[in-house]
């Protein structure tokens, strides 16, 4: 057998059962493809299959579905994705660009990608580790208080208030803050994190002594900020159509839903990302580490502001999934995400 024709034979399972979820036989692929080959060869050639594990039988029957293996050479092989539609691309660019800030981004970005694969969208939030400082603005809240505004690259943004009560009063104080909030953006706006925060204390070790009390608070607040517990978290929409997919789990969903509730496995599941972090990822049935999701498949990808991926995106379902047009549309949702951020970033 060619492996060419064993490779056409495979497809042709993979997409009738997606599209049916009936087993396939050989008759029904030479009714439905042209495969150029008798039913006969067809049996040969799935005898094949299922001696490689790429194919089972799910019971006696003439008809065999795709194993996980099956699945992952299917991906593997696989020569492009389905473009989108022009009509597509627009409602998605409009449906995304109508958000105010990055929480009505998220927001948008799980609801749109749940409906367009009627899976369940995962979004990991824009991680600060990750992010680069756009820039902090300081703002008087009264006689003793400045409220510190972070904005990062992704268009995050982050709020603390801080007591100044050794702030001078009048033209003296504003001046004061004017100066501090200088020294703040010249050290870190546009620096990653990291750095930023090795600068940020440097800056409270070097500043005057008026000055000092007042820029220690503020650093202490921005501090917290990295720490936070909002710092990594992940985001779901669509938890419903698992039921639409009963059929395709062994037993029921709920092992899936308790894994889902589990954002910290799903942060961990995102945050592996490969060498090419622009690469789409895809977690076939048993690749998942989590035992819940070993009868589903994630389909993820990085998105980000310019060259930096400061998170991913994706979708989960059944191992019964429609792969290129799920891969096509988190890869095009990403890129108008990464577009957006862009905007934000150089707005």
């Amino acid at each position: 057998m060619s492996e060419d024709r064993k490779l056409m034979v495979l497809r042709a399972i993979v997409q009738d059962y997606v599209q049916t979820s009936e087993p396939v036989g050989s008759k029904a692929l030479v009714d439905r493809h042209h495969l150029g080959v008798s039913a006969a060869t067809v049996r040969n050639d799935m005898a094949q299959l299922e001696e490689e594990g790429l194919i089972h039988a799910p019971h006696t029957s003439a008809g065999r579905v795709p194993t996980d293996a099956g699945y992952r050479v299917f991906v593997d092989r696989l020569s492009q994705l389905k473009p989108l539609s022009a009509g597509e691309r627009r409602a998605i660019s409009q449906f995304l660009q109508g958000a105010v800030d990055l929480d009505d981004v998220v927001d948008r970005t799980v609801r749109l990608l749940a409906g367009l694969t009627r899976q369940v969208a995962v979004m990991q939030y824009p991680s600060l580790t990750r992010s680069t400082v756009r820039h902090i603005e300081l703002v008087p809240v009264g006689a003793a208080h400045l409220m510190v505004i972070l904005i990062v690259n992704t268009g995050r943004v982050e709020q603390r208030v801080v007591e100044t009560r050794s702030l001078p009063a009048g033209t003296d104080g504003e001046e004061l803050v004017a100066r501090v909030r200088a020294s703040l953006n010249e050290v870190s706006a546009g620096v990653p994190f990291t750095a930023a925060a090795t600068e940020l204390r440097r800056l409270v070790e070097q500043a005057p002594g008026e000055e000092r009390p007042v820029v220690e608070a503020i650093v202490s607040a921005l501090s917290d900020a990295l720490v936070e517990e909002r710092e990594e978290r992940v985001v779901l929409a669509g938890q419903a159509n698992l039921a639409r997919s009963g059929g395709d789990f062994a037993t029921s969903v709920a092992p899936i839903l308790e894994a889902l509730e589990e954002h910290v496995v799903l942060l961990r599941l995102l945050g592996q990302l490969g060498e090419d972090p622009d690469a789409i990822s895809v977690r076939i049935g048993s690749e998942n580490p989590v035992s819940g999701l070993q009868t589903t498949s994630l389909v993820s990808v990085g998105y980000g502001s310019g060259l930096e991926r400061v998170a991913s995106l994706g979708v989960l379902g059944p191992t019964r999934m429609d792969y290129p047009t799920t891969m096509a549309s988190v890869r095009a949702v990403a890129r108008y995400v990464s577009q957006i951020l862009d905007e934000n970033n150089n707005g």
